[in-house]
């Protein structure tokens, strides 16, 4: 008689939750990324004066890469922590992505940029938040 070997391939909670983090930290980055390449492909210069006298310069791919990783692991890091502090979790952390986002908005309205430009810029902010929001403010497996 053969012995049915059984293996468990569910798992764990903290996996599951590692797995869904990094899957959507990845896909917020591949948004911004896929919205800057379509800039490329558009010819939409991405540069941005700061007018307050310094050259104007252009949002690279590694700059846009770079500042979504960094922005989407603090999205992460701050959802983790509330998962620990409180039990609203959910609401405050996405009442708080909401008013990143409306703050992330600003500059937009400070540099001077083409309309073109700062349309593409709104919608990798858009983007990036839409996939962080609706994935972080979830209840955690």
């Amino acid at each position: 008689m053969k012995e049915s070997l059984m293996t468990d391939t569910s798992v764990s909670p903290p996996a599951s939750r590692l797995r869904v983090g990094a899957l959507t930290v990845g896909g917020a980055v591949l948004a911004a990324a896929l919205l800057w390449t379509a800039a490329q492909i558009l010819d939409i210069g991405l540069v941005v004066d700061p007018g307050n006298g310094q050259a104007p310069s252009a949002v690279s791919l590694p700059l846009t890469v770079t500042f979504t990783l960094v922005v989407s692991l603090l999205g992460w890091g701050a959802r983790a922590l509330l998962d620990r502090f409180t039990r609203k979790a959910s609401v405050m952390w996405t009442v708080l992505a909401v008013l990143v986002l409306l703050v992330s908005f600003m500059p937009l309205f400070v540099f001077s940029a083409t309309g073109a430009t700062k349309t593409i810029l709104a919608l990798m902010h858009v983007a990036v938040a839409a996939v962080l929001i609706s994935t972080f403010s979830r209840r955690k497996p």
